[in-house]
């Protein structure tokens, strides 16, 4: 394939602006769902909350998903706490780290929080089929792992 037909159907920035608008269009309409579902979410602290959901973490790999500092995670888990939507616990394997976990309370909400983000997602690829909707997610998988800072 030659490099002009290659950037001939959407050039660099575009394509970068693209993402963007999806990505923002996406999270706006989260807000909208969370909202309506009674729920005030930030988007770091919805990242918490879905990485939480597959069992305890410590600091530093939340952060890493939410793509914040140790420090912004603490006063961000400082807040989810003091809503009692998760507990720290002493890790026992090591006394100087600490392992968050979901509550009843946090499971109970990411539950309902998961919906919101279903409907999201059925809306975005609304009118696609199946394979499509495999084929995007293919593709932008590829675009992710194609930029990936691992093999520089």
């Amino acid at each position: 394939m030659s490099a002009s037909r290659s950037l001939a159907p959407c050039s660099g920035s575009t394509l970068g602006l693209l993402f963007r608008q999806v990505r923002d269009a996406m999270w706006s309409r989260m807000e909208h769902e969370l909202a309506a579902a009674g729920h005030e979410l930030t988007f770091s602290q919805y990242i918490a909350l879905k990485k939480l959901s597959d069992g305890p973490h410590g600091v530093t790999d939340l952060a890493r998903a939410a793509e914040l500092n140790p420090g912004a995670m603490t006063r961000l888990l400082d807040k989810l706490e003091a809503r009692g939507l998760l507990a720290r616990e002493a890790d026992p394997a090591d006394r100087r780290a600490v392992n968050i976990q979901l509550t009843e309370a946090g499971r109970a909400m990411w539950l309902d929080v998961n919906q919101c983000g279903q409907r999201v997602r059925e809306r975005a690829m609304h009118g696609m089929s199946d394979a499509e909707r495999e084929q995007l997610t293919r593709m932008l998988e590829q675009v992710r792992d194609n930029l990936s800072l691992s093999d520089t």
